[in-house]
């Protein structure tokens, strides 16, 4: 088969204790995820799932014990961070019951869902698609991707944040208003799950804006910690 030019290559993400890469297909985010979350944004109660996407070539790999670069984005004079837990799809399926999820499961990953707020929030004034504010170049950094049987006690893991040293997010997985099987079981609902998406579940209260030369540390208990410098 010929092209008109030559295909972009295969984003993937490096897998814990494996010389294999995880290809990514699609990053599918959740919206106010954390009740805490919700009320910082102006947002009480639990209201229906609702989801956003990324696309693949969003993902900055962060390896394993090493520091990556962040560029600052165009546009935008509010740049928020988001630690999220990534759930990586190993096996696709739609309409998955949560009782079934965890079996689709390939493994976990520390990432960011980082953020043009004053887009995002423009955005919403005017009833319009968050598309500039979520979906732009590098705004999806992601760790090494530990497998689910390696990840441990993730549904209670403590998930948190630092800048420059100091926490900015600190809470536990536990706290999810929809936990990682119901998300499933609502997405696959919307979507036929294909093997290599990527959910990015929502991220707790204490979003705020970084700058160049910030430094971010993000970590989940039982998953490879991330760093990266704004630039």
């Amino acid at each position: 088969m010929s092209y008109v030019f030559n295909p972009a290559p295969t984003v993937s993400v490096p897998v814990l204790g494996s010389p294999a890469r995880f290809p990514v297909h699609r990053i599918y985010c959740v919206g106010r995820n954390y009740e805490e979350h919700a009320k910082e944004m102006g947002f009480t109660g639990r209201e229906a799932p609702f989801f956003f996407m990324k696309p693949a070539d969003a993902v900055v790999v962060v390896n394993a014990g090493e520091s990556a670069r962040l560029p600052y984005p165009s546009l935008t004079k509010n740049l928020h961070h988001e630690i999220e837990l990534v759930v990586a799809i190993g096996t696709g399926g739609k309409n998955i019951a949560a009782a079934d999820a965890h079996k689709h499961i390939f493994g976990y990953a520390v990432g960011l869902d980082m953020t043009r707020r004053d887009l995002q929030n423009e955005m919403k004034k005017q009833g319009r698609p968050w598309s500039i504010g979520k979906g732009f170049d590098h705004s999806a950094p992601i760790g090494v991707i530990t497998p689910a049987a390696s990840a441990g006690a993730i549904d209670s893991a403590e998930i948190s944040l630092q800048v420059n040293g100091t926490d900015r997010q600190r809470s536990t997985v536990a706290k999810l208003i929809w936990n990682i099987a119901e998300v499933i079981e609502h997405l696959s609902a919307a979507w036929e799950l294909q093997p290599g998406d990527l959910i990015y579940t929502g991220t707790p209260e204490g979003v705020a804006a970084v700058v160049p030369g910030d430094t971010l540390t993000g970590a989940i208990a039982g998953l490879e910690s991330i760093r990266l410098t704004v630039e």
